[in-house]
């Protein structure tokens, strides 16, 4: 049976709240949700979304793990920031500053980023605190470039054209207004599988809509000129990636181009049916992801397994000191 609208949990309450300040001094809300001591996972949320996008995997992941969820700069409680403050540079610098100060020094986390969530894991992959903290990471209906000309949002044969016409609406400044069932079916064609529950549907409208106009914008034109194919490639540690086959922001050929491309993929799931806003319309298969990675890389028995990971890596590096000398 399908719940109603009104019937969907509330997000959960956090055991805690931080504040972390990044490079250029923007403040990030960070939330902490779980028992102290517990195996840890960072959650990063993808454009005009909020920490209330992964309430799924918070709730279920609390009673056993330690979830640091925040809210990327202008959205969610996070205050906006001025222009030029809008770069993938500060998305990676956001991140550490998040690791910093939610983690003590040395300590391992899963990361899942889910859209520029993910992104923003591969903006970050060739940082020291990224380094210092990551264990393993999930990239969750992402892409590392070419979104706009991939995205299948305008029922167009690929070409200039509607690159133009998928740039305009996505970086398109006019309000979204209230949610209506109107703007609920057009989330929905853009963001969600056909088979979409309407409580999904609703609780994604509803994140959706409240992300500032401007903040929108500001990231759209980011997004639009990504490419952070470099950043795949520093991505040396476990990463799992996840995506749905209807997905039409970032279709499916970007999660399989970064399986590919990835140092060391540990899977690719792909769900059948499922749009972009995979953690939650399938939230039990993205916690599952989660899960699986926490259990291999994180868990005191998973402890031979990150030695080899790390010796391989090490390996890695001193070849290509070896080549380059």
């Amino acid at each position: 049976m399908k719940r109603s609208a009104a019937a969907a949990p509330a997000p959960p309450v956090a055991t805690r709240e931080l504040t972390a300040v990044s490079a250029d001094g923007s403040r990030l809300h960070v939330e902490v949700h779980g028992p102290e001591g517990a195996p840890a996972v960072v959650l990063a949320h993808g454009w005009t979304c909020s920490t209330h996008f992964w309430a799924a995997q918070i709730r279920d992941l609390s009673t056993d793990h330690r979830v640091i969820a925040y809210d990327q700069r202008g959205h969610g409680r996070t205050p906006a920031v001025a222009k030029t403050g809008h770069s993938t540079g500060a998305l990676a610098d956001d991140l550490e500053a998040v690791l910093a100060i939610a983690l003590e020094p040395g300590e391992k986390a899963v990361l899942a980023g889910h859209s520029m969530g993910g992104m923003t894991l591969m903006a970050a992959a060739d940082r020291p605190g990224f380094a210092e903290h990551a264990a393993a990471a999930l990239l969750c209906s992402t892409g590392s470039s070419r979104l706009v000309a991939e995205s299948l949002v305008v029922p167009m044969r690929p070409g200039r054209v509607r690159t133009r016409i998928t740039r305009s609406i996505l970086g398109s400044r006019a309000p979204l207004g209230p949610v209506t069932p109107i703007s609920k079916r057009i989330l929905r064609y853009g963001t969600m599988g056909p088979g979409a529950a309407p409580d999904r549907i609703a609780e994604c409208a509803r994140i959706v809509h409240a992300c500032p106009r401007p903040t929108r914008v500001a990231w759209a034109r980011v997004l639009a000129e990504l490419d952070l194919a470099a950043g795949v490639r520093e991505m040396r540690l476990p990463t799992a990636v996840i995506a749905g086959t209807a997905d039409r922001l970032t279709p499916i050929v970007h999660a399989r181009a970064l399986a590919a491309e990835l140092p060391e993929c540990v899977g690719l799931v792909e769900l059948a049916g499922m749009g972009h806003m995979t953690p939650v319309e399938a939230p039990e298969a993205v916690t599952a992801e989660i899960r699986k990675l926490v259990d291999a890389h994180l868990k005191p028995d998973a402890r031979p397994e990150r030695d080899r990971a790390e010796q391989d890596h090490a390996k890695q590096d001193q070849a290509k000191q070896e080549e380059n000398a």
